[in-house]
C-alpha cells in the first residue's frame, strides 16, 4: 500500500500541479472483493455521492467494520 499511495501521490502531483497541497491520510485500509460481488462494488462506486447526502463515509465505514467483526480503536480511524 506504500507504494501505492507513494506512486499515486506522484502521479496526482505531476499531472494535476493545482492540487499541490494534496496528501493521503496517513494510515489505510486494504479490503478484497470477490469476483461475484463485482456488479455490486461497481454499482456502489457509481452512486456513492448520493449514498453519502444520507450516511457519511465515516458512519459506513465504522458500520462496516463492526459487521465484520474487524478490530479498531475509534480514536485513530479518523485522524
Amino acid at each position: 500500500m506504500r507504494n501505492v499511495k507513494a506512486s499515486s501521490s506522484k502521479w496526482i502531483h505531476d499531472e494535476f500541479p493545482d492540487l499541490a497541497s494534496f496528501a493521503w491520510q496517513e494510515g489505510y485500509g486494504a479490503f478484497s472483493v470477490s469476483k461475484s460481488a463485482e456488479a455490486d462494488v461497481r454499482a456502489y462506486i457509481n452512486h456513492q455521492k448520493e449514498h453519502h447526502r444520507v450516511r457519511s463515509f465515516q458512519e459506513e465505514f465504522t458500520a462496516f467494520l463492526k459487521a465484520h467483526e474487524i478490530p479498531f480503536d475509534e480514536r485513530y480511524v479518523f485522524r
